[in-house]
């Protein structure tokens, strides 16, 4: 072997592995690149669209618009119709649970859905963000469930003293507790009846003042109770107020309790019964200025409620800053404490600060 024999390298089929060279063409290098794009143009060709995500959001909030819009035709069967009307206002806070769940699906499907429920809810609930109270208004009324369990009556009473009400309702005195409120509230309020569980207190003259039958001496099998039973346990007056301006009729009523049952669901039946009654007892009162002032166990919304919200008008509604919540006491969800008035106009309504009771005070300013 010659020297430059010696020098020239000879390359055999498998020197290639050893050295990691590839036999391959070198303008094949990219395929792999190439490969692995095009599987990304497929998959992203087959990921839905953002108006195709999300189809169960946008199913959700299309039913909880129909809901909320359509709420006067569910069943009250077991009382489901009656439940929803009373927590009605609450149903606004799926919107941004679906809000964020659209947002976090990036379905635009599901955002379009979501302005149904929006806009219900505004037409039903909007007007209540709003503060709608004037000044100057001629009578100051008030309403409270005092709570039969109620710690401190005598300081109860100082309270709602305090307030600065013409007129004074109350619910739910027992008969323990009833000295305990004529002797507080008389310095203040030297006109006052009581009959059963509810009573009033004026700073001006009353007259007319009898009990209201609200076929509260019903029960629940259509049974009388004797009656002694009826007047402790009534639950419902009428008076007329001597103001300035002529008589003005006030009702005082505590409608039956509901009751949330697994086996019975929402039941309403003493409520309702109680309804009827006061809404026929309304519409044969004589005076064209009425108020309405008590714990009606059901909001506005509820459609026992019709037979007095179909004459009389809330203060709080038209004149409230805000949805007027009143029970529990400790973190109200719902205003079941109601001052309903027709021939007058509600200038302010509002809550009072707590008491010993379980329930809120609720007034407001009215004017002929």
């Amino acid at each position: 072997m010659t020297g430059s024999e010696r020098g020239q390298a000879t390359v055999t089929p498998g020197d290639t592995a050893e050295t990691g060279q590839s036999g391959a063409d070198p303008r094949d290098t990219g395929s792999g690149t190439w490969h692995a794009a095009l599987r990304r143009v497929i998959r992203l060709g087959c990921r839905p669209g953002p108006w195709k995500r999300g189809p169960v959001l946008a199913a959700l909030a299309v039913l909880l618009g129909l809901v909320m819009v359509l709420h006067a035709r569910i069943t009250d069967r077991g009382g489901l119709g009656s439940l929803v009307e009373n927590f009605l206002p609450w149903f606004g806070l799926f919107v941004p649970v679906l809000l964020a769940g659209a947002l976090w699906r990036r379905s635009a499907s599901a955002l379009v859905a979501l302005v149904l429920p929006v806009t219900v809810w505004l037409s039903l609930f909007g007007g209540l963000l709003t503060d709608k109270s004037r000044t100057g208004y001629d009578l100051t009324v008030a309403a409270h469930n005092v709570g039969a369990d109620n710690p401190d009556p005598a300081g109860t009473a100082r309270d709602l003293a305090a307030a600065g009400a013409d007129v004074l309702a109350l619910e739910e005195i027992t008969p323990q507790a009833r000295g305990t409120y004529e002797k507080e509230l008389a310095t203040t309020y030297p006109h006052h009846t009581v009959q059963g569980t509810v009573g009033l207190w004026s700073r001006l003259p009353l007259s007319d003042t009898r009990p209201v039958d609200i076929k509260q001496d019903v029960g629940p099998l259509g049974d009388a109770k004797p009656a002694e039973v009826k007047m402790t346990y009534n639950r419902a007056l009428r008076a007329t107020v001597a103001t300035d301006h002529g008589p003005l009729a006030v009702y005082v009523a505590h409608l039956g309790s509901v009751r949330v049952n697994p086996a019975a669901g929402f039941w309403t039946d003493s409520r309702d019964r109680n309804a009827q009654a006061l809404g026929e007892a309304l519409a044969a009162e004589p005076n064209e200025r009425v108020v309405l002032l008590g714990d009606l166990n059901g909001t506005t919304d509820d459609r026992a409620l019709d037979g007095l919200t179909s004459r009389l008008r809330s203060a709080q509604d038209e004149a409230g800053d805000g949805f007027g919540f009143s029970y529990p006491a400790g973190f109200p969800v719902v205003r079941i404490d109601q001052i309903l008035v027709s021939g007058v106009r509600p200038e302010s309504a509002w809550v009072l600060p707590a008491t010993s009771s379980d329930h809120l005070p609720v007034a407001a300013g009215i004017s002929w």
